[in-house]
C-alpha cells in the first residue's frame, strides 16, 4: 500500500518595504511570518517574545515598554463582503528613536494607502515623516480609527433596514438577519473594548518619540473612539429590542394560528361525535331501515349545523372570534 503524500502548508513570503527620510525609516512588512521575524532579529534588538507575537493572530491589544523601543499590538475591524462577516485584523508596531516598523496582513486599506502615498509623493513624506515616529504612529492610528466609522455606519444602515422590514415582512430570513447583525455588533464590541484602554495609555508612552506635544491630537482620536463605542452600545440595545419585538410578533402569529386550529378542531369534534353515534349497535332514527340513509344524513347535517352555529355564537360571545 503506497504511503499517502504529506502536504505541508507553505507560508507566503513576506513583502518588506521601507521608506527613508532624513535618517528616519518606516519599515512595512506584509504578512508577518518566520521570514520577517528572522529579518528583524538580525537588524534590531527586539525581544524574541515580541517577534513571536507579530505572527500570532490572537493577541490582545497591548503596550510593551523597553528602554530602546515600544512594542504595540492593535486590532481593527475589517468587513469581508464575500462572507458578510466582520473580523479583526491585527497590526504590530515597533517604534524606536529613528524608526517605525508596522507588520500586518495587508488588508487594512488606510494603512496600505498611507504607506503608498509616502512612497510616491514628496509632500506626503514631508507631512508624515518629518515630525518623528510618534507623529507617524498617530496618523496611522487616526486613519484606522476613522476607518471604523464607515463600518459602524454600515451596521447602523442595516439595522434601519431591518426595522422597516420587521413589521412588514413575514419570513425566516429576518431571523438570520437579526442573528447576523447581533454577531457583527458583538464582534465589533470585542475589538473596540480592549483598544480603548490601549489608546488611552498610549500618548504618555510615546512622548519620547515625538518632536511636539500630541495630547490634543490623541484627545481628538479618543473622542472618535468614544463615538464608536457609544454607537456600538446603542446598536446592541436596538438589536436586542428588535429581537424581542420579532419574537413577540412571531408568538402572536402562532397564537392566532393555534386559536383558529383549535376552533376548527372543536367544531369537527362535535361532528365526529354525532357520526359516531351511528356506529353503535343500538336502534337510532333511520339506522335499522335499509332505506333510511337519507334520513340519517339529514339528521346528522341538521344536528351538526345547529351545534356549529351554537358554538360559533358562544365563541363570539366570549370574544374568541
Amino acid at each position: 500500500m503506497a504511503n499517502k503524500p504529506v502536504i505541508k502548508k507553505v507560508e507566503p513570503r513576506s513583502k518588506i518595504e521601507s521608506i527613508d527620510w532624513n535618517g528616519f525609516t518606516w519599515l512595512d512588512i506584509t504578512p508577518p511570518n518566520d521570514e520577517s521575524t528572522a529579518y528583524l532579529a538580525e537588524r534590531f534588538p527586539f525581544h524574541p517574545l515580541d517577534l513571536d507575537d507579530t505572527c500570532s493572530r490572537i493577541q490582545r491589544p497591548k503596550i510593551d515598554e523597553y528602554k530602546e523601543y515600544l512594542f504595540l499590538v492593535f486590532r481593527f475591524p475589517r468587513y469581508r463582503k464575500e462572507e458578510r462577516v466582520l473580523t479583526a485584523s491585527q497590526i504590530s508596531v515597533f517604534i524606536g528613536e529613528d524608526y517605525l516598523i508596522t507588520l500586518h496582513q495587508g488588508d487594512l486599506k488606510p494603512l496600505t494607502k498611507l504607506f503608498r502615498e509616502c512612497q510616491l509623493e514628496e509632500d506626503s513624506r514631508q507631512e508624515y515623516l518629518s515630525r518623528g515616529p510618534g507623529y507617524l504612529l498617530y496618523r496611522i492610528l487616526d486613519r484606522l480609527v476613522d476607518y471604523c466609522l464607515p463600518i459602524l455606519d454600515k451596521v447602523g444602515s442595516n439595522i434601519e433596514d431591518l426595522e422597516d422590514q420587521i413589521f412588514t415582512a413575514n419570513n425566516q430570513l429576518l431571523v438570520q438577519e437579526i442573528s447576523r447583525l447581533r454577531r457583527d455588533v458583538i464582534a465589533f464590541h470585542r475589538i473596540i473594548w480592549p483598544m480603548k484602554t490601549v489608546l488611552n495609555a498610549l500618548e504618555p508612552k510615546i512622548r519620547r518619540f515625538v518632536k511636539s506635544d500630541l495630547a490634543v491630537y490623541f484627545g481628538d482620536m479618543l473622542d472618535h473612539m468614544d463615538k464608536i463605542w457609544d454607537g456600538l452600545i446603542e446598536y446592541k440595545d436596538i438589536i436586542e429590542s428588535l429581537s424581542d419585538t420579532y419574537n413577540s410578533l412571531s408568538s402572536n402569529r402562532i397564537n392566532e394560528i393555534l386559536r383558529v386550529l383549535t376552533i376548527l378542531t372543536v367544531i369537527s369534534a362535535v361532528l365526529t361525535v354525532i357520526v359516531g353515534f351511528y356506529g353503535m349497535n343500538v336502534p337510532l332514527p333511520g339506522g335499522s331501515d335499509p332505506g333510511g340513509s337519507p334520513l340519517a344524513w339529514l339528521l346528522i347535517i341538521l344536528a351538526g349545523l345547529f351545534l356549529t352555529v351554537l358554538m360559533i355564537l358562544f365563541f363570539r360571545y366570549k370574544r374568541w372570534l
